[in-house]
């Protein structure tokens, strides 16, 4: 059987995915509806590996880098669901204290490639903080499929204090120099957005393909820089009222949308990673975070 390649497949196959991903579609209406693109060799057992997540051969940091230290540790969320288990990350041996960033994960928990992120970007130069918003449900299950039906028993309101708790520890840090930014995916992207709106002395916001506030748009006080991908209707369909708000309200953004590219396209662990659009992305992620959180 031949190797699946990214080319090979559908942008059909990917709107499904992405409907499946999000809870548009149940496991049982995705299989079926994705056995209209098997054929030959291209089953639908072969279709669903080659979509689903790969923990395994896809992380871009040894979590045992010897220039990085990086640890769970746990904090109080009163406003939200309680104690909440969190990946702390730094450069060992920083001789200064460091800006902060908060690390949202998507819609499925603390999984391998949003802890991967955290600890790239402390290697960045910067003290980040992960947390895990199933941590109430007993934390991220190991697999994304149980993430999803554990979040969706979350409250949205809740979940977000509990980032919020996140950014508060982080602040007041005896290693951070009391900058703290937020960058998210997805969901993240979402509550990224939202944090620029409840805390208002975020210094840095970057949502990654997030969900756009419809309210209280007027209290945003940190410069935001928006990331999105241009295949993705769903999420982009609520960008031009979100700029309209923005320029109303005279607030700071810069915004790069990415031609051609699937929503996720940062997610190193699926084949909607686009390496050129998320190497690009980062780079500007980290430029944004150095000049507004050294």
């Amino acid at each position: 059987m031949r190797t699946l390649k990214k080319e090979d497949i559908k942008q059909e196959v990917f709107d499904l995915y992405d409907a499946y991903a999000h809870n548009k579609l149940e496991r049982r209406e995705f299989v079926e509806k994705l056995s209209l693109f098997a054929a030959g060799s291209v089953t639908v057992p072969a279709l669903m590996s080659f979509l689903m997540p790969d923990y395994k051969n896809t992380m871009l940091v040894d979590p045992q880098d010897p220039n990085l230290d990086s640890k769970f540790i746990t904090y109080d969320s009163p406003k939200g669901g309680g104690e909440i288990k969190a990946l702390l990350s730094k450069p060992k041996d920083a001789t200064r204290k460091l800006g902060g960033i908060v690390v949202v994960h998507e819609n499925r928990g603390l999984n391998p490639y949003i802890e991967d992120t955290a600890r790239r970007a402390a290697l960045d130069g910067f003290i980040t903080l992960a947390p895990d918003a199933l941590s109430p449900l007993g934390g991220y299950p190991g697999n994304d499929d149980e993430g999803r039906a554990m979040q969706r028993k979350r409250d949205g309101a809740e979940m977000l204090e509990d980032f919020i708790a996140g950014y508060e520890l982080l602040k007041s840090h005896p290693e951070c120099n009391g900058k703290v930014g937020v960058v998210g995916f997805c969901f993240g992207g979402s509550i990224s957005n939202m944090m620029a709106v409840k805390v208002p002395d975020l210094s840095a916001s970057v949502p990654f393909y997030g969900g756009q506030p419809t309210e209280d748009i007027d209290q945003i006080q940190a410069p935001l820089l928006l990331q999105y991908a241009g295949l993705d209707e769903r999420i982009n369909s609520g960008w031009p009222a979100y700029e309209a708000k923005l320029k109303e309200f005279n607030k700071e953004y810069g915004m790069f949308m990415y031609p051609g590219i699937n929503h996720g396209f940062h997610n190193t662990t699926t084949p909607r990673y686009d390496a050129e659009a998320a190497e690009l992305a980062w780079e500007r992620t980290i430029a944004f975070f150095k000049e507004h959180l050294g």
